[in-house]
């Protein structure tokens, strides 16, 4: 193991960090300096490193997105305190893209919806079925998930649907959900079970706005792509 004081000064992170800024570190030193330090035999870089490394299914520093508490806890030199740096670290990305993305947010605009969303679902190993409830000005008066399903199927309800629409007051509604294979393309049962709740939602007289399907980093709009509901 080589330890991080006997690397040249300007190969340690805190250093590299300090003396260039965060932006000329790799994703690993990067880790490195936010995990402060290894374990007995393991660096803080080298920690790192398998971190990053224990799900090849994603590329660098992504990995961290995808990886549960029970995830990391099996990871070599990985406790607790680490496990919860690295879930906070995930979370964290995930509140500043959001804040971000609401400075944009309409309710009438597809795209800045699925941009508030992005980060929150689209790393998301299930399909989660969430419903936004507007007024009469399509300002949100609640969100609700309303199920999660298998890596490749919703388990929508409409009753929950309705019964959630009905309590907030909602005049009108907005379904958004993501595909786990990162194709946001809808199945013909996304467009079968849209259609099923648009009827339901009519009948009680709440509008089905729009139903976004989020992917990886792309979404798709029916109202946008004129898919008929």
């Amino acid at each position: 193991m080589n330890k991080i004081k006997d690397l040249p000064r300007d190969e340690r992170p805190y250093e590299k960090c300090f003396e260039y800024g965060p932006e000329f570190l790799t994703d690993t030193e990067l880790l490195a300096v936010i995990l402060r330090t290894g374990i007995r035999g393991l660096s803080s870089y080298e920690l790192s490193k398998n971190i990053i490394e224990s799900d090849m299914e994603y590329d660098g520093i992504l990995s961290i997105m995808h990886l549960t508490k029970d995830d990391l806890i099996k990871i070599n030199g990985v406790g607790k305190v680490k496990t919860v740096q690295v879930l906070c670290i995930a979370e964290l990305v995930k509140r500043i893209s959001a804040k971000e993305a609401k400075k944009n947010l309409k309710m009438d605009q597809p795209g800045t919806i699925a941009g508030y969303y992005m980060e929150r679902v689209r790393h998301l190993e299930k399909e989660h079925l969430i419903a936004l409830f507007l007024d009469t000005k399509c300002n949100l008066i609640c969100e609700k998930t309303i199920s999660i399903g298998t890596v490749n199927q919703s388990l929508i309800g409409n009753r929950e649907i309705l019964i959630a629409a009905l309590k907030c007051g909602a005049v009108n509604m907005i379904l958004i959900h993501n595909h786990p294979s990162g194709d946001p393309q809808p199945s013909t049962a996304d467009i079968a079970v849209t259609k099923k709740v648009n009827l339901a939602a009519d009948l009680v007289g709440v509008k089905l706005l729009d139903h976004i399907i989020i992917g990886d980093i792309n979404y798709v709009s029916f109202k946008e792509d004129k898919i008929a509901f």
